[in-house]
């Protein structure tokens, strides 16, 4: 179908482009023009823009998508059209069938790209390596231990040298288990007030130091998954400006809500890792305006059973690919960074940590497109999410930025109803 969306400001950070009321045109699945109609180019359908941004789709770096269906929804009406899913699935994504499963499964349902990451060790246990190269061929972007540590530092250098003969991608979350087992929150005034057992920073910074130590001896290409502490951040900065080839994502979250969000144990603000301190925020805050490090939704959905539990039984994670954008809006506006480059954060950087050439409106690329409107306002409800999961510390509150349509591969996947 060829297809042309006038009259919208289009957006794409990984080419610098900033055209306000124009139209980008969409032919057999790619983008085919920005600005001026193509020669010989006749729309089958108009989609009228105007107030509103169109940019490429959104990648998430990291969702889980315990209802796959639901989820999958829940992406394309979030402007998400490719989903990168943690391993720790059930059963975990250790063997080539489960993940070929996942793939196929995500075609079938036909809304937004499903890039699984295969387990790095059989069941996530930490010992035994899975089948890396039949995984990879499954359709697994990358390796990952999802928020599971290996506690055996020798078996994670090994696995890191495996990964790195073959140029596989490790995702790993920085978390010690020894300093992180029994905590709670993060280690603090809030903590200690409320009597929770806390999770120090050195938590954090130990687990990338040795992760940083292995990247050194192995030159396996590591990228460190929902980094949470200001002297994390540093530590990656100083091996990215080493020349490492280390990258780092940072939970959409984590931007805006600190330890002070738990209030009176509100289990909708328990995270892993968890919230931390103001200064902690204010310096991932800066560093993504930098550019050292992507955003994602680190969407977890919980069932509501699971939440109405005490702070300490509650199950960490919110709901996150509905909020992705109106929550990078929001970063954006209180950091003071500009749409381009906040929008970046989401999609240019997101497809560069994967080797892709997605996160673009490149002519000759995939139509993967976002379309929304920046000034709309809507109230997060559990009524108003596609989510199975209505966890949310924002649940009530009014959201700034809502999408309108959403393309992949150059198909309609989402129309927003109006």
């Amino acid at each position: 179908m060829n297809i042309e969306i006038k009259n919208g400001r289009v957006i794409d950070p990984k080419h610098g482009v900033d055209q306000r009321d124009t139209s980008l045109f969409v032919a057999e699945g790619t983008v085919i023009g920005i600005g001026a109609t193509p020669a010989g180019f006749v729309a089958d359908q108009t989609i009228d823009a105007t107030g509103c941004v169109v940019c490429p789709g959104l990648i998430d770096l990291g969702a889980r998508l315990n209802s796959i269906e639901a989820e999958l929804a829940a992406a394309v009406a979030g402007g998400v059209t490719s989903v990168v899913v943690p391993p720790d699935a059930d059963p975990p994504l250790d063997e080539p069938e489960l993940a070929d499963r996942l793939v196929h499964r995500g075609d079938e349902i036909g809304k937004a790209r499903v890039l699984p990451l295969g387990a790095l060790t059989l069941g996530l246990k930490g010992e035994r390596l899975a089948e890396l190269a039949g995984l990879k061929k499954a359709g697994c972007v990358a390796f990952s231990q999802a928020n599971k540590p290996v506690v055996d530092t020798e078996a994670l250098l090994r696995a890191m040298e495996y990964a790195a003969t073959f140029d596989f991608a490790v995702w790993l979350q920085p978390q010690d288990y020894w300093l992180s087992r029994n905590g709670i929150a993060h280690e603090g005034e809030v903590a200690s007030r409320l009597g929770l057992a806390g999770i120090p920073v050195a938590a954090e910074t130990i687990a990338i130091g040795t992760i940083i130590q292995l990247v050194r001896i192995t030159g396996c290409r590591v990228h460190l998954t929902r980094i949470s502490s200001a002297a994390g951040m540093q530590l990656v900065h100083r091996a990215q400006h080493d020349g490492l080839p280390i990258t780092c994502d940072v939970g959409v979250h984590h931007l805006l809500l600190t330890e002070n969000d738990i209030g009176y144990f509100n289990p909708h603000a328990r995270f892993c890792p968890p919230l931390r301190a103001q200064e902690d925020r204010q310096a991932l805050s800066d560093s993504v305006a930098a550019g050292w490090a992507a955003i994602c939704s680190d969407h977890t959905p919980v069932g509501a059973d699971d939440k109405l539990l005490p702070f300490g039984e509650a199950k960490p994670g919110a709901t996150g690919l509905e909020v992705l954008l109106p929550l990078t809006l929001k970063w954006a506006e209180a950091a003071q960074v500009d749409l381009p480059t906040a929008l970046a954060r989401i999609t240019a950087m997101p497809a560069r940590v994967l080797g892709s050439s997605a996160g673009s409106l490149a002519v000759g690329t995939n139509a993967d497109i976002c379309v929304f409107d920046p000034a709309a306002t809507w109230q997060l409800t559990p009524e108003a999410l596609k989510s199975r999961g209505k966890n949310s510390p924002w649940q009530g509150y009014m959201m700034s930025g809502q999408v309108r349509a959403t393309l992949v591969g150059g198909r309609m996947v989402y129309q927003a109803q109006q």
